[in-house]
C-alpha cells in the first residue's frame, strides 16, 4: 500500500496536545481581551447617547471616572419644576412687563441650565408675544456653574415689552 501524504496522516499523539491545550486557551483569552476593549471603545465613543438613558449613566460616570474622560450633562427638561411665577406691569417704565419666577431641579443628576420660554397671550388665548430666553438673561448674568445640581433652585427676574395691549395669559417651559 502506497504511503499517504503527509497532510493526510492524523498527527501523532505527544506531549505537543498539551501545548496545542494552551496555545487554544491563549486565543480565548486573547479574543475575550479584544472583546473587552471593544466594548469600552463603543462605550467611550457612544457615552453622550449611553449617558442620556438613566440606566446606562452610572455606568458611563463610573467608566469616565476611572478613564478620565468628561460626560455631558444631564439633559431632562420636564424634570424643572416652576416653583413661582408672576408677570406685571413695571411699576416705573410704561409699556414694560416685570417678569419674576423660581424653578427647581428635580432631575436623580445636576443637569445643564435650561433655556425659559416665555409666551404671553390675549384674552381669546392666541400666543401674542413669544421669546426664548438664555441663563445668562433670566439670571441677570452668565451662571457661574454650567449646571444646576438636583434639587437647587434659582430665581428668574426680566424686564420684556409689552407685545401690545391686552395680555391676560402667560406661560412658561424649559428647553
Amino acid at each position: 500500500m502506497p504511503a499517504l501524504p503527509t497532510f493526510l496522516e492524523p498527527p501523532a499523539p505527544d506531549a505537543g496536545d498539551a501545548g496545542s491545550r494552551g496555545a487554544a486557551r491563549r486565543d480565548v483569552a486573547i479574543i475575550a481581551g479584544l472583546a473587552l476593549l471593544l466594548l469600552v471603545q463603543v462605550l467611550l465613543a457612544d457615552r453622550a447617547h449611553l449617558a442620556a438613558d438613566a440606566r446606562w449613566r452610572p455606568l458611563v460616570q463610573g467608566a469616565c471616572a476611572v478613564l478620565r474622560c468628561d460626560v455631558p450633562a444631564w439633559r431632562e427638561p420636564a424634570a424643572f419644576t416652576l416653583l413661582q411665577r408672576d408677570v406685571r406691569a413695571h411699576p416705573a417704565k410704561r409699556g414694560v412687563l416685570h417678569v419674576a419666577a423660581s424653578f427647581r431641579n428635580d432631575a436623580q443628576w445636576p443637569q445643564a441650565w435650561p433655556m425659559l420660554l416665555l409666551t404671553l397671550s390675549d384674552a381669546d388665548g392666541r400666543a401674542v408675544g413669544f421669546r426664548a430666553f438664555t441663563p445668562a438673561e433670566y439670571l441677570g448674568k452668565a451662571p457661574a456653574q454650567p449646571t444646576i445640581a438636583s434639587g437647587a433652585s434659582a430665581a428668574v427676574a426680566l424686564d420684556v415689552v409689552e407685545p401690545g395691549p391686552g395680555i391676560v395669559a402667560f406661560s412658561f417651559d424649559f428647553r
